[in-house]
């Protein structure tokens, strides 16, 4: 990026769900190796909100959240759809974390997700998705 203190990402899957499961995986490798990361367990939740593009800022606020809150980092996450009955989409999210401590640092830890030139796509090839992290 331009700026020093931004990271962006860009990720594709066939699906939406996959692409945000990739932005995930791609956030991570921005500021970790996780090859000798010492797994802590699973987190599981589920978010909803009104467009695709906000669900893709939720996954990655959480992501945010949970290495400043409790020192962990997604090695892996599995990304579903989910039914609401009220209005609104819906994910759910599984992450196999890591003990933050156990990862080498590669670069600078984001700390938000930026709003700006925010995308969540899909055409015929599949979906896309890019997204600017503050660091």
């Amino acid at each position: 990026m331009p700026h020093t203190a931004d990271m962006r990402v860009e990720a594709w899957s066939p699906t939406a769900e996959g692409c945000i499961a990739e932005a995930v995986r791609a956030v991570v490798e921005g500021f970790a190796d996780t090859s000798g990361a010492t797994v802590v367990g699973e987190r599981a939740y589920e978010v909803t909100a009104e467009s695709d593009v906000d669900l893709l800022v939720a996954v990655l606020e959480e992501v945010v959240y949970r290495m400043d809150a409790d020192g962990e980092i997604p090695l892996d996450a599995e990304v579903g759809s989910i039914r609401s009955a009220g209005a609104g989409l819906g994910l759910s999210v599984r992450f196999r974390m890591a003990d933050a401590d156990t990862a080498v640092p590669v670069g600078a830890v984001p700390k938000a997700v930026s709003l700006h030139d925010l995308q969540l796509r899909g055409g015929p090839g599949g979906w896309t998705c890019r997204v600017t992290l503050d660091v």
